[in-house]
């Protein structure tokens, strides 16, 4: 079967060649997953593309900084990814769970074993030409 684009990190496969997106959804998940941690100047002709997600692993687990990342997202998507529908994003921090549906934390999902300095952030998309739902899972640590 031909694939929709090179996978990445590219890796040798029996059966391509090459590994090979073969889904629109895997293909929008990895194009959605470098948006997001392709740092603004980073990419050459285009010093405003990416989110930048690197950039707020020293910053404070709160409100502010998760819906500072959200903004940026949605702006990022909406100009790159117009064929993208950013939904929602849960951040799970050190503090339990903070969702863009509701904007304040969850007390009711705190862990109190969570390690400091981990943050994983699920993102809720749809791609909209196909209607179709995906998800994705991001782990950051120090």
């Amino acid at each position: 079967m031909a694939g929709l684009s090179p996978k990445l990190p590219i890796n040798r496969d029996l059966e391509d060649g090459y590994a090979l997106t073969k889904t629109y959804q895997e293909m929008i998940s990895q194009n959605l997953k470098n948006l997001l941690l392709t740092n603004p100047g980073e990419r050459m002709m285009d010093p405003e593309f990416g989110v930048g997600m690197k950039r707020y692993l020293f910053e404070q687990h709160d409100t502010s900084t998760y819906s500072e990342i959200f903004s940026k997202s949605l702006e990022q998507v909406e100009r790159y990814m117009p064929f993208v529908s950013l939904e929602k994003m849960e951040f799970f921090g050190p503090d339990g769970l903070w969702s863009t549906d509701t904007g304040t934390a969850s007390s009711l999902s705190a862990n109190l074993n969570a390690d400091p300095n981990r943050i994983q952030i699920r993102m809720f998309f749809i791609i909209t030409p196909i209607d179709e739902i995906g998800t994705l899972d991001l782990d950051f640590a120090v």
